[in-house]
C-alpha cells in the first residue's frame, strides 16, 4: 500500500504541473507584444510558432515510431483544433475558448453514437446533462447579449468577432474529441510519437499560410526578439512540457484520476488572464456555464470508491 501512494504522488504532482502550464495559454494569446498582428490572422501565426516549437521539444523524445493510416486524420483534426482554438481566444475571451474546447466529451458521445453505434452508458447521462446545459448557457447569451463582444483586445466590429469566436470555440471542441478517438484508436503506439506528430504535421500544414501572409517577428529589434522568444515559451512552456509531464504522469496514476486533475486547467485560464494581465472580460455566463461544465466533467471522472479506475 505504501509503494502505491508513493507512487502516485508524483503521478498526480506531474499531472498538476502539467494542467499549470497548459493554462497559462491566455498569458500568451492576449499579451500586448502581438497587437500589431491583425486579428484575423493572429490565432493561425500563433497556432504555427507553437507547434513548431512543441514539435521540435518533443521529437529528440521519440520512440519506436510506427506508421499508421490514422494518424493523417489525427493529425488533420489536431491541426484544426490548434487553428480554431487560438482563433476563439484572440476573437473572444480565453475562458469562453477554454470552455467550448472542454465540451469534447460532447463530441465524443456523439461521435461514438453515430460511428460506433455504441449506446450511452447511465453513468454518461447526468455528466452530459450538465455538460449541454453550460454549452447552451454560454451559446445563448453570446449570441444575444449586446455585452457579449466586449473583448478588450477588439476595437471595432466587437460583436461579429465575438461570434466568430464562440464558433471557433465549438470546431475546437469537436476537433479535440476527434483528437481523443484516434488517439484512443492508436494507444498501443508510442504517445510521445503521436504528439509530435500532431504539432509537426501541424506546423508544416500551416507553413504556406505563414509564407503567404510573410508576417515573421523581427528579430533586429527589441520587440520582434521579444515576439520570439515568447512564441518560444508559447511552444515549449505551454505546450510541449505539459505533454511529456502528462504522459509521465499517466505512468503512475489512472487516466480517470488524471483526467480530474487536469480539469484545473480551464478554472485556471481565466484567473490568469485576470492577475497577471488584468483582464475582467469574464462574462456571468461564462463562469454559469463553466461551472455547469466542470461539475459534468467532475461527476464522471471521479473516482468511484471501491473500483479500479482503467487506465
Amino acid at each position: 500500500m505504501g509503494t502505491h501512494i508513493s507512487k502516485a504522488v508524483p503521478g498526480r504532482l506531474y499531472i498538476l504541473a502539467a494542467a499549470v502550464m497548459w493554462s497559462t495559454s491566455g498569458l500568451f494569446t492576449k499579451t500586448s507584444l502581438f497587437d500589431d498582428w491583425p486579428l484575423e490572422e493572429r490565432g493561425l501565426l500563433m497556432a504555427f510558432w507553437r507547434a513548431l516549437f512543441a514539435g521540435l521539444l518533443l521529437a529528440p523524445a521519440i520512440r519506436r515510431p510506427r506508421m499508421n493510416w490514422k494518424l493523417a486524420p489525427m493529425a488533420g483534426c489536431f491541426a484544426v483544433m490548434s487553428v480554431a482554438y487560438l482563433n476563439a481566444v484572440t476573437m473572444n475571451t480565453a475562458a469562453n475558448a477554454i470552455w467550448l474546447q472542454s465540451t469534447a466529451p460532447l463530441w465524443i458521445f456523439i461521435y461514438t453514437l453515430i460511428l460506433l453505434r455504441t449506446p450511452p452508458k447511465r453513468r454518461d447521462a447526468a455528466p452530459l446533462t450538465f455538460c449541454a446545459l453550460g454549452l447552451g448557457i454560454i451559446l445563448f447569451y453570446e449570441f444575444t447579449s449586446p455585452a457579449a463582444g466586449n473583448s478588450s483586445a477588439i476595437s471595432s466590429g466587437a460583436a461579429n468577432f465575438s461570434s466568430m469566436g464562440v464558433a471557433y470555440g465549438l470546431v475546437a471542441g469537436a476537433c479535440y474529441g476527434a483528437v481523443v478517438m484516434f488517439i484512443r484508436s492508436l494507444r498501443s503506439e508510442n504517445v510521445v510519437w503521436l504528439v509530435a506528430v500532431n504539432h509537426l504535421f501541424t506546423a508544416a500544414v500551416l507553413a504556406p499560410f505563414v509564407i503567404y501572409l510573410d508576417r515573421w517577428p523581427d528579430i533586429a529589434t527589441y520587440h520582434g526578439a521579444a515576439q520570439l522568444l515568447v512564441l518560444a515559451g508559447f511552444g515549449l512552456f505551454q505546450m510541449g512540457l505539459p505533454y511529456l509531464l502528462f504522459m509521465r504522469g499517466l505512468q503512475r496514476i489512472s487516466g480517470q484520476e488524471a483526467s480530474l486533475i487536469a480539469l484545473l486547467e480551464p478554472v485556471l485560464v481565466p484567473a490568469w488572464v485576470f492577475f497577471v494581465l488584468g483582464n475582467t472580460e469574464t462574462q456571468w455566463w461564462t463562469l454559469v456555464g463553466g461551472c455547469l461544465i466542470l461539475t459534468g466533467l467532475v461527476i464522471r471522472y471521479w473516482p468511484k470508491r471501491g473500483s479500479a479506475a482503467p487506465l
